[in-house]
């Protein structure tokens, strides 16, 4: 298996399916996390109107709560003055009070249990936004990652492998070939001044053996001939054996 064969089969296998999917993913994203922060929004005001609702009654339960007491307060006074009617009446106003703040707590119970699941509602949306951008971020990149390898898919994909490489083959060719005619000169070069020095060398062999032909072959030089009056060596090396010798055969005569 090619390179390229291998580079689309990776390609292929990591594109992300955020990609092929979604007409954009990231607008999707960005869509996304605004519908959460609206939500939030919507979430905190209703928390704010809860905590106020809640407020509201709390004081309306401690206003109740102060009734009571006043009215308890005036019905044993009416009793200490020794008027009993006045006192039935203060204990009457107390139960209307009583019945009231009974009510407005079992009411302000159940908003602070609402108002407490609220908030934690709150923090829990606020926590996956944070998240949610975090996450949005990584999903961009991967996005990001995931077009860049979809584009080099296609470039690979649209890419002539065969044409690609016969390119590199015919340049590979033409390099080859420049190599060989280079060395080609450069042996030729050589070659001429070696057969260069081979000449001189043996055109010195047969000059030398030329001259030596030549001295050969020439007419020895004639004797120089000896003046008749003049002596040679040899003559003159003679003398004295004739002398000695003359003197030999005298005294044999004398005998």
């Amino acid at each position: 298996m090619g390179l390229f064969d291998r580079l689309k089969r990776v390609v292929g296998a990591n594109l992300n399916d955020l990609v092929s999917k979604a007409e954009d993913p990231e607008k999707m994203l960005e869509q996304a996390l605004l519908e959460m922060q609206e939500d939030m929004v919507k979430l905190r005001q209703g928390v704010a109107q809860a905590i106020a609702a809640q407020k509201r009654t709390e004081k309306q339960y401690n206003e109740a709560v102060n009734e009571v007491n006043k009215w308890q307060r005036n019905a044993q006074l009416a009793l200490q003055k020794g008027d009993e009617d006045l006192a039935r009446q203060a204990l009457e106003r107390k139960k209307t009070y009583n019945d009231t703040s009974v009510a407005l707590k079992t009411s302000l119970d159940q908003q602070t249990i609402q108002v407490e699941g609220l908030k934690k509602n709150l923090i829990q949306l606020e926590s996956k936004i944070s998240e949610a951008k975090t996450k949005k971020e990584m999903l961009k990149a991967r996005i990001t990652a995931a077009k860049a390898q979809e584009q080099l898919g296609n470039m690979v994909s649209g890419m002539s492998t065969s044409s690609a490489m016969s390119a590199f083959e015919r340049m590979e060719e033409k390099v080859l070939l420049q190599e060989s005619r280079a060395q080609s000169t450069a042996e030729l070069i050589g070659s001429d001044l070696e057969s260069q020095f081979a000449k001189l060398e043996s055109g010195s062999d047969i000059d030398d053996e030329l001259a030596r032909l030549k001295a050969s072959l020439a007419p020895a030089p004639e004797p120089k001939l000896l003046n008749p009056e003049q002596p040679t060596s040899k003559a003159k090396s003679a003398q004295p054996v004739d002398a000695e010798l003359e003197e030999l055969k005298k005294q044999l005569d004398k005998l």
